[in-house]
């Protein structure tokens, strides 16, 4: 018997060229009782058949939106968190695609906000279980993320975020890429959302260590984050 509480709850899976994880991923989540929006950001390769495939089996959970072109991870959050609303989420939950995240980790970010105590969760990864070049990058972006934000959180990359709706219609986020999950902090802040850390598992492969934030991007994100003080 599942036990989760899983009424309400959405996952917003955004994919770009994800065909060797999209059918696991979202098998794993759907099998716990979860509804799925999946966001195939103008993916090039086989990612929307495979997603269209699983959903067939859980007609009833997953739904899938699809950008004509890749429009970047923030585009794809956003369009995925927007649709969620559409469909009367409470709480929406952003999870990679990739194979980055435990699917036993998605209980662990949303009690805190089943229970009523915040409205935003961030799941913080052991830096410690990062290899050297992620480690070095994700505390630069730490103190950066606190720097020009004026906040201070242990995972400001993380992709695994949980977010009541009341929550979710205060945010604007306008990055297109990788910035978008400072810009999530940035909005958390200055929104005043009460927002709580949780910790959840390390996972690295050899493919996954290639994405996300690094030096260039890293670059990028600062001069964003620049342009945000002269707004």
């Amino acid at each position: 018997m599942n036990m989760l509480d899983t009424k309400g709850v959405y996952l917003v899976v955004p994919a770009y060229n994800e065909e060797k994880h999209v059918d696991k991923v979202l098998r794993d989540i759907a099998s716990l009782g979860y509804h799925i929006i999946l966001v195939n950001d103008g993916s090039k390769d086989n990612t929307l058949n495979i997603a269209r495939n699983v959903q067939k089996d859980y007609p009833n959970q997953i739904y899938i939106v699809s950008h004509v072109i890749n429009r970047g991870l923030g585009a794809a959050l956003k369009t995925g968190m927007t649709d969620a609303l559409k469909h009367n989420a409470e709480y929406i939950i952003t999870f990679d695609a990739d194979g980055q995240h435990a699917f036993e980790d998605i209980p662990k970010v949303i009690k805190p906000l089943q229970d009523k105590k915040v409205d935003a969760v961030i799941g913080s990864r052991i830096f410690e279980d990062m290899p050297t070049t992620k480690r070095f990058a994700n505390n630069v972006m730490n103190i950066l993320t606190h720097i020009f934000y004026g906040i201070k959180v242990k995972d400001s990359q993380s992709g695994l975020r949980a977010f009541s709706s009341k929550a979710v219609k205060q945010i604007d986020v306008v990055s297109a890429g990788y910035g978008v999950s400072s810009e999530f902090i940035k909005e958390i802040k200055n929104n005043k959302i009460p927002f709580d850390e949780v910790p959840i598992t390390t996972i690295y492969t050899e493919e996954t260590q290639h994405k996300g934030t690094n030096a260039i991007v890293g670059i990028k994100i600062m001069f964003k984050m620049i342009g945000d003080l002269f707004r």
